[in-house]
């Protein structure tokens, strides 16, 4: 890989109709936004009525991702039950400073 190449964004998405996981890994900063909203859009998980979202490898997240995952749930054409699983402390407390607390089930 050429060392100005962009890393594969770090998220996976697996969908089966109603039920959507999204599996995040390595940091996701201001730089990766546009890649992570592009993500959030897949038909498949605006079809889903339950996200899980493992975050069990997610090192870092800051906060305009952050705003991105709780647009993406807050705007989702019919209610969606959210459930945050294995975050660390630090992706906690950026989870709670933008609001996703209220929206989502947020288990350690």
């Amino acid at each position: 890989m050429a060392a100005d190449a962009p890393l594969p964004l770090p998220v996976t998405l697996t969908a089966d109709g109603q039920h959507a996981t999204l599996v995040f890994g390595g940091v996701l900063d201001t730089r990766r936004t546009r890649e992570l909203e592009e993500q959030l859009t897949d038909p498949r998980l605006r079809q889903a009525r339950t996200w899980e979202l493992r975050m069990d490898d997610l090192t870092q997240l800051d906060l305009t991702c952050a705003y991105a995952l709780l647009r993406a749930a807050t705007t989702s054409p019919e209610p969606v039950d959210l459930r945050i699983r294995g975050a660390r402390r630090t992706v906690r407390r950026t989870l709670h400073e933008v609001g996703l607390d209220a929206v989502a089930a947020i288990e350690a």
